[in-house]
């Protein structure tokens, strides 16, 4: 996790966002990490961060099982054409992706769409490790270079 967590803070102008106990962030999002294209090194006012990791179940999120000793998801948004080669098609709406699963460890190491977030074009990674270091990363900079080019498009004069 923290080999991922230090090769997305090291792209170029990267925000990373580690909430943590004392610092006002809701006690969820502890020891979670979120990536934001901030090249001024300030929070933007309006989108999401590009990527995050993930280390705990939510309340409606718990198809990865994160309550595993160890556990984490990598999100990544890494469009809706990248979710479409790694995973086919978005889930339909009210599905998470993971159905044809019979064990949630097989999601472990293997690309998935989003259980959430796949409509809007996020992948994610549960465990990931050998079979998945590469893509990962891949969808990492993708992420990070849509992430960018939203910024650009909206700093603009006149746009």
């Amino acid at each position: 996790m923290d080999e991922i967590i230090d090769f997305t803070a090291g792209l170029d102008g990267v925000l990373t966002l580690r909430p943590a106990p004392g610092d006002g962030t809701p006690e969820i999002s502890w020891g979670d990490a979120f990536f934001y294209y901030a090249p001024d090194g300030t929070l933007p006012r309006t989108g999401q961060p590009f990527a995050t990791v993930v280390t705990k179940d939510h309340p409606d999120d718990t198809a990865s099982r994160l309550d595993r000793p160890g556990a984490y998801r990598v999100n990544i948004a890494a469009g809706k054409e990248e979710l479409a080669r790694r995973t086919g098609p978005a889930p339909a709406p009210g599905t998470d992706g993971t159905e044809n699963i019979d064990d949630s460890d097989d999601l472990d190491d293997t690309v998935i769409a989003h259980p959430g977030y796949a409509a809007a074009g996020w992948l994610a990674v549960v465990n990931p490790a050998g079979r998945t270091a590469g893509a990962v990363r891949e969808l990492l900079c993708t992420a990070h270079r849509l992430a960018r080019a939203r910024h650009e498009r909206r700093a603009r004069p006149g746009e």
